[in-house]
């Protein structure tokens, strides 16, 4: 299994402080870990909330009706590419 990459490291950085997840360390979030149910466990609020936060980093826009928006929330790897992909 591949390690974090420095952006993956900087996302799940992220993805911690805003949900205040106190008793995950980011370095331990497997980048293909599940980030929903048997994963870490995230629920659909959680999403809004990372959302809203990639929104104010990246300057980019996640919309519900994107046909690839549920894939690229389906673990740290996947939600980084769609933010490289999307980032202008």
């Amino acid at each position: 299994m591949q390690g974090q990459s420095d952006n993956e490291s900087a996302l799940a950085k992220l993805l911690v402080e805003t949900l205040n997840l106190e008793d995950v360390d980011p370095a331990d979030i497997e980048p293909d870990e599940a980030l929903f149910d048997e994963g870490l466990g995230l629920d659909s609020i959680d999403a809004l909330e990372l959302a809203l936060a990639i929104t104010q980093k990246h300057s980019i826009q996640l919309k519900a009706d994107d046909e690839n928006i549920q894939h690229a929330f389906g673990t740290l790897r996947t939600l980084n590419a769609y933010i490289e992909e999307n980032s202008v």
